[in-house]
């Protein structure tokens, strides 16, 4: 059986970056994806903002890493001449009702320490933004956009570069603790099983993270996923090109999306999105009902004006492998090496969701930072 010194399960863009950060050319690491590229799932069905960390908990993972990871975006995005733009946000107050929480969101900034952050009126939303109707809102310069599918691509070759390498078409399916390694077993689609152990293996995989630890044998009811639907309709009418930043409502500090905002990209084209469901089972479908259009449109037409329902199409949509089922408080993500439950060289990352674009150049230090005196 040939054996390997590290196996990062999917090849999202967090075990990418996981690859990147911990890859040697002495070590032998691999990543194992189950699709026939990488990120096929989450990573390449968001809103690829860079979020700057304004809405997460101080204290919290989420917090650190999406402060962390959005210094470390913009820095591997320069070097590796990953398209991207640091456009700003602004979270807007429609009425007054949303301005105690701008204010709260306001003063978590201040105390963040965030640069350049600024508590704008109408008019200076106007003169920032003239097709954006708020009361008030809070400017963040911090924010971007990134095409993530390049992000990814730079991540995987700054990990081939190192002497790691990814594996297509091939599921784990089974993982074994035995004495000083993991003995693992891969699926292909055609049905061809693949076995070899593995001193670490870092569950890096989204959707079924929770699964994976399952089948490895850490069955923790506090990793059990929820899956939460989020739809994006398309701008149209010549009317994608009106506003130059994200655009996002006042969102609570239960809600468990940041509601429905309006994202440029770097195509010249912009959507809305995404809105927020539950789904009952694990049956994904990616298709986008049309006749949400309605209700996508009441809920951005007071900040955002110059939209008509007429100008909205159907985009794509994604899914949130979210810790928190529905009515839940904020659940942090899982970051662990399970030595505690008696698995030595076994890291999980569990519920990794937004803003895990942004924050998987941090989470991956820190899985280096677990693994690197075992391998």
């Amino acid at each position: 059986m040939d054996k390997i010194d590290m196996a990062v399960i999917g090849g999202g863009v967090v075990g990418l970056a996981v690859a990147a950060a911990a890859a040697r050319k002495d070590r032998d690491v691999y990543v194992f994806e189950r699709n026939s590229s990488f990120g096929q799932e989450t990573s390449s069905r968001n809103s690829e903002v860079i979020h700057s960390g304004i809405y997460y908990p101080p204290g919290s993972l989420k917090e650190r890493t999406c402060i962390e990871g959005n210094a470390l975006i913009y820095d591997i995005c320069s070097k590796g001449k990953v398209p991207h733009k640091k456009t700003g946000k602004l979270i807007v107050a429609k009425d007054e009702s949303d301005l105690p929480r701008l204010e709260e969101l306001f003063s978590m900034g201040s105390l963040k320490g965030f640069e350049g952050m600024k508590r704008l009126t109408r008019e200076q939303v106007k003169r920032m933004e003239p097709n954006v109707e708020a009361l008030e809102a809070v400017y963040i310069p911090a924010t971007g956009i990134v095409d993530s599918h390049s992000l990814m691509e730079c991540l995987l070759k700054r990990a081939q570069d190192a002497g790691s390498d990814i594996i297509y078409d091939s599921e784990v399916v089974k993982i074994d603790k035995k004495s000083g390694f993991y003995e693992l077993t891969t699926l292909s689609e055609t049905g061809e099983a693949c076995v070899f152990g593995s001193t670490v293996v870092v569950n890096c995989a989204g959707l079924e993270s929770d699964t994976v630890s399952v089948i490895a044998g850490i069955e923790n009811n506090d990793y059990r996923l929820s899956y939460n639907k989020g739809d994006y309709f398309r701008v149209g009418n010549r009317k994608n090109l009106l506003v130059s930043m994200p655009v996002y409502p006042v969102a609570g500090p239960d809600d468990t999306s940041l509601g429905i905002h309006l994202t440029p990209d770097l195509a010249g084209g912009s959507r809305l999105g995404p809105d927020d469901q539950y789904l009952d089972s694990r049956n994904i479908d990616y298709n986008v009902d049309p006749r949400k259009a309605s209700a996508f449109y009441e809920s951005v037409k007071l900040f955002l004006p110059f939209l008509e329902e007429e100008d909205l199409s159907v985009d794509t949509s994604g899914v949130r492998p979210k810790l928190q089922g529905p009515g839940q408080p904020f659940r942090d993500f899982v970051v662990k090496h399970e030595k505690e439950a008696g698995y030595e060289g076994f890291v999980n990352l569990i519920g990794i969701e937004s803003p895990g674009l942004t924050a998987a150049p941090s989470i991956a230090i820190m899985v280096k930072e677990m693994v690197d005196g075992l391998i």
